[in-house]
């Protein structure tokens, strides 16, 4: 343990190979005959360079994402001395050494290697380290990393959400998912994914907590699921089923290729949180990918359209949206309910494809929440349109031709204006929680929403109205 020490990766940019392979080119370009020379028995084969014992680290570079076994400039400078102080002849310095920028900034494991062995071993890593790059390159949300993601067409790509109390952030209310297999979908000559047929997707209640667990600061709404069925289900075994599902979309761990599955999610710091609570268990190899940085950074760098906060000023380059306000600014209106867990984690998933893929992508159909009971429940659910509570707002305006192919606009003419509609596009008054009648079994499967009754008629405002008979 004596011999182990970390380093700053600052300074440490040459890559150690290159270093041999420079001389060695600008000895055959000068005509230098270093087979004549006495030091020329470092230069006849890799391992011979080795012997000198060079200090390296392992580093990833910043712009291609490539692992690198790397050295100092210093350590060069220190081979030319040593070969001028035991066989008195000054070796040039190369220009055409690769340089590289190191990504990490936590400190490295320094090693020495001085044989061939050492540097296989050394070598071995570099997946290893190429891995925990790409991990945190995607979690903070890097443009590039998932773009090429993305273009791979072979992840599976699962975004979820949690609904859990205000009063204890353990206790969780509900649990959503949405997902999509690319490479099952690409092999079947299917892309872009569309939503409505190639997210697979579900929506589980907690039994015990539906009906006396109110949030009052951040209200949720469990029976306005717009995408499906819910699921009511005894707390105990929701683990269980985020496991199973988990499960079935990842690939085997590995500490040097990352898994095929991209877990996905929008503030993804608290749900990651209510995972390990539970004790789910993921594969390590597995990517982490936040909406929220993902589109923070890509507005930062000047690849999203200007936006203007409710005052009038320029959106600050570094600021943050709300997952509302995200698909607002794609050109999506919102006639469901949020923080309802599986309308989360639907709207999350088509958010990312729209800021990779817009074209081609369609909107996918959703039930209209109906303000009407349902069997054997007194309900009183968000209708359609309504505002969850407690959302910031920002005025978005895209260039033209900037919101998302198959969306509606907002202002019916093709660019879009998200600005929080005026208070007559909204309903009157708050949705009321749901009540569940006694004698229920909680574990059944329920309807979250009512079905179509009557159609749904498009306004100019963008404001879905329902009629009711």
């Amino acid at each position: 343990m004596s011999d182990f020490h970390l380093v700053e990766p600052q300074g440490w940019d040459c890559d150690l190979h290159s270093i041999y392979c420079a001389y060695v080119g600008h000895f055959q370009e000068h005509g230098t005959p270093w087979y004549e020379r006495s030091w020329g028995v470092f230069f006849e084969t890799f391992e011979d360079f080795l012997t000198f014992e060079w200090p390296v680290i392992t580093v990833t570079d910043m712009k291609t994402g490539r692992p690198h076994i790397v050295t100092r400039m210093s350590s060069v400078d220190g081979f030319l001395k040593m070969i001028k102080t035991r066989h008195g002849e000054t070796l040039p310095k190369v220009h055409n050494i690769h340089f590289v920028t190191p990504f990490e900034t936590n400190q490295r494991h320094l090693r020495k290697i001085s044989d061939a062995a050492t540097y296989k071993k050394v070598h071995a890593t570099l997946p290893a380290a190429r891995l925990a790059a790409q991990k945190v390159r995607a979690r903070s949300g890097e443009p590039k990393t998932i773009r090429q993601l993305w273009d791979t067409k072979d992840q599976t790509f699962l975004a979820m959400d949690f609904e859990w109390s205000e009063r204890n952030s353990s206790t969780v209310l509900e649990w959503g998912y949405a997902a999509m297999r690319c490479s099952a979908l690409h092999a079947a000559n299917i892309w872009p994914p569309q939503p409505e047929n190639n997210y697979r997707r579900g929506h589980y209640v907690v039994g015990e907590h539906v009906d006396r667990i109110i949030n009052r600061h951040q209200p949720t709404f469990p029976w306005a699921y717009a995408f499906g069925d819910s699921q009511v289900i005894p707390k105990a075994q929701l683990p269980r089923v985020i496991q199973a599902i988990i499960s079935s979309l990842a690939s085997p761990d590995s500490e040097t290729t990352p898994n095929s599955l991209v877990l996905v999610g929008h503030g993804l710091h608290e749900d990651l949180r209510r995972l390990q609570e539970m004790e789910i268990k993921i594969p390590h190899n597995v990517l982490m990918l936040d909406t929220a940085s993902y589109e923070r950074q890509l507005f930062a760098s000047g690849q999203r359209n200007a936006m203007t906060d409710p005052s009038g000023k320029p959106r600050a380059p570094h600021s943050t949206l709300s997952l509302t306000n995200l698909i607002r600014s794609l050109g999506v209106d919102i006639p469901w309910s949020m923080h309802n867990a599986g309308n989360d984690a639907m709207v999350c998933l088509l958010a990312l494809q729209l800021l990779l893929e817009p074209e081609g992508t369609k909107m996918p159909k959703y039930r209209p929440v109906m303000n009407m009971p349902m069997s054997g429940l007194q309900v009183g659910i968000p209708r359609a349109g309504s505002k969850s509570p407690g959302l910031p707002s920002i005025s978005l305006t895209p260039s033209p031709g900037g919101s998302a192919t198959g969306m509606r606009s907002a202002s019916g003419s093709g660019s879009l204006s998200a600005r929080p509609r005026e208070p007559s596009g909204y309903f009157d008054r708050a949705p009321s929680p749901v009540r569940r009648l006694p004698g229920n079994s909680f574990n059944a499967r329920r309807r979250s929403t009512m079905p179509d009754l009557e159609p749904i008629q498009a306004l100019t405002t963008g404001v879905a109205w329902i009629g009711f008979p």
